[in-house]
Parts: C-alpha cells; sequence; structure tokens
C-alpha cells in the first residue's frame, strides 16, 4: 500500500513538471531551438532530476523537445518540409473538426466562437503577437469542443505545436493576421448555420492560405530580392 501510495505520487509530479515546462514552450518562454539544460531547470523547478528527465521524455514523446547524444534535449525546431507535413495533416483534422462542429454543436457555436474573434480583433490594436497566437488556438480548441468527437480532442498537441511553437513570424504577423481573422470568421458562420460541406470547405481553404504563405516564404528565403525599395521620403 505505502508503495502504490509514492508510485502514484511520483506520476503526478512527473505530470506537473511536464505540464509547466510544456506551456513555457507553448508561451515562448523556451523557444525553437533552445537547449534545456537538466541542472539548471531541476533547481528552477525545485525538483530532482529523476521526474524532470521523466517528463522531458514525456514531451519527447510529444514531438516538443528533442534529444540526441550530444547536444542533449532543445525545444523542438521545424524546418520548411516538417512545417508542411504539420499543416498538411491540419487540413485534415481542421476539416472534420470543422464538419462534425456544425452537425453536432451548431447551437453553441455563436456562443463560443463569437468572444474568440473579438479577442482576436481586440489583438490587433495595437498589435500582440502572444494575445493573437494564444486566441487563435482557444479559437481551434473551441471547434474541436463543438465537435465532441474524442479522437479529435487528442489531436489538440498538434494544434498548439503549429500554432504556438513552430509556427514562424509569416503566421504570427499583424498583415496575416487581419485575413485569417476573416478566414476565421467564415468558418463560424458555417458551423453556426449548421452547413456541414461549407465549414468543412472553409476550414481546409484556412489552411490551404496557410500552406501558401509557408511557400512564399521559403520561395523569399532561397531567393530574396537583390535590391531594396526606394525609401520614402
Amino acid at each position: 500500500m505505502t508503495e502504490q501510495t509514492e508510485w502514484r505520487g511520483r506520476v503526478r509530479l512527473v505530470d506537473e513538471v511536464a505540464q509547466v515546462l510544456r506551456q513555457r514552450i507553448y508561451m515562448g518562454h523556451y523557444p525553437p531551438g533552445e537547449m534545456l539544460r537538466q541542472v539548471q531547470l531541476a533547481a528552477d523547478l525545485k525538483v530532482s532530476r529523476t521526474p524532470l528527465r521523466e517528463a522531458l521524455r514525456m514531451l519527447q514523446s510529444e514531438g516538443l523537445v528533442e534529444a540526441d547524444s550530444v547536444r542533449g534535449v532543445c525545444v523542438a525546431r521545424a524546418d520548411h518540409r516538417r512545417l508542411m507535413d504539420a499543416y498538411a495533416m491540419r487540413e485534415m483534422l481542421d476539416a472534420l473538426a470543422a464538419r462534425q462542429a456544425a452537425e453536432r454543436g451548431s447551437e453553441r457555436a455563436a456562443e463560443l466562437l463569437t468572444p474568440l474573434l473579438a479577442r482576436q480583433e481586440a489583438a490587433l490594436t495595437p498589435w500582440s503577437p502572444s494575445d493573437y497566437a494564444q486566441s487563435n488556438v482557444d479559437f481551434h480548441a473551441a471547434i474541436v469542443e463543438l465537435a465532441d468527437n474524442e479522437f479529435l480532442d487528442s489531436q489538440m498537441a498538434l494544434v498548439r505545436k503549429t500554432s504556438q511553437v513552430f509556427a514562424p513570424a509569416v503566421l504570427i504577423s499583424k498583415d496575416r493576421a487581419h485575413p485569417a481573422i476573416a478566414e476565421h470568421r467564415a468558418i463560424a458562420q458555417a458551423i453556426a448555420a449548421g452547413n456541414g460541406d461549407a465549414a468543412e470547405q472553409a476550414a481546409r481553404s484556412h489552411i490551404r492560405a496557410t500552406l501558401g504563405c509557408l511557400k512564399q516564404a521559403a520561395r523569399y528565403q532561397q531567393d530574396p530580392p537583390t535590391s531594396l525599395p526606394p525609401r520614402r521620403r
């Protein structure tokens, strides 16, 4: 009995440590590629290195951190191919979530989604990238909630990872936020109307627009302009 109680307590500690680290990664406290040094983390969190190592293994299984025998553990990084693959998966998941939200939760859609759209608008002036990123994740999480599909619930980690960990500056920018909010509004309207076909199509269009931004950014990096535009006087 004593051993069982201690074991359960240890599991809770590992989960708590993992949650703290997870949230710090999502909030950008540990940016992509940053080394997570166990000695410093253990001192910061006031835990021993054993539960810390187990928590890091949990985050590694979620794809939030990467480990190798030379460099140690660092926050996951995303090259262009990985980003494209992640958003290709998002297209499938977001489309299903929007369709099922329209079919199963249309009567609650306005109540859940309208305040989140307002928060996104509020993040534009003054521009707050962190508030926009969080409200963006909350919007997609609300659609998953309306879909009422336990298997979609388990995919929310991918939504957070793409939006708050992998997202490059081109996606969390005011220029991209304006059309993205309009795309979100179209999704919300279709869900509230109970139109599964329109909701699915709007969700697909939203992710495809994001993929287009990623492709454009990749082309720019490979072939940047040879000259700067004239300065305005």
